[in-house]
């Protein structure tokens, strides 16, 4: 139940032709404290329920634990979410040996792409592809609960 991932802002759109798989995705938070976050998310025909701790020092390494519950259960529950929902497209990418998922986001958060990679360890190595740009890993203000409180339409 620990996930290891970085975060990398993108540079162009040449990662939709080298995707593989999209999903429009909605998603709100229940509670955005960092310390513990609860995110309900609808992803296609699923929804999920997610529960979040801390990140550690560098950001990439936190607890995360996730289950599947129907559709009905996760738009019932994102009634319930904070203000400011999350409205984006995931594109998977393989590169390498590895699968990145970029997120393009809409709404409040309209003209901000982001792309994520998970990875075994915090040292493991992974190739990067051309359009992936600075890494924010350890910058809070690209989580997606901050997002939701402050989106990217009003930096």
């Amino acid at each position: 139940m620990i996930e290891i991932e970085r975060k990398f802002l993108v540079t162009s759109f040449e990662f939709k032709n080298e995707a593989f798989a999209k999903k429009s995705i909605l998603q709100g938070y229940i509670s955005s404290n960092p310390e513990r976050m609860v995110r309900i998310r609808t992803n296609g025909k699923d929804g999920f329920i997610t529960i979040k701790g801390m990140g550690n020092k560098s950001g990439m390494t936190r607890f995360e634990w996730e289950k599947i519950i129907s559709l009905d259960e996760a738009t019932a529950l994102l009634k319930l979410c904070e203000e400011g929902a999350i409205e984006k497209i995931r594109y998977e990418v393989k590169v390498g040996n590895h699968v990145y998922e970029v997120d393009e986001f809409f709404g409040q958060n309209e003209g901000l792409v982001i792309a994520e990679i998970e990875l075994e360890s915090e040292d493991e190595a992974f190739e990067k592809p051309s359009w992936l740009g600075k890494e924010v890993t350890n910058d809070v203000k690209y989580y997606n609960a901050y997002l939701s409180n402050n989106p990217f339409t009003k930096w």
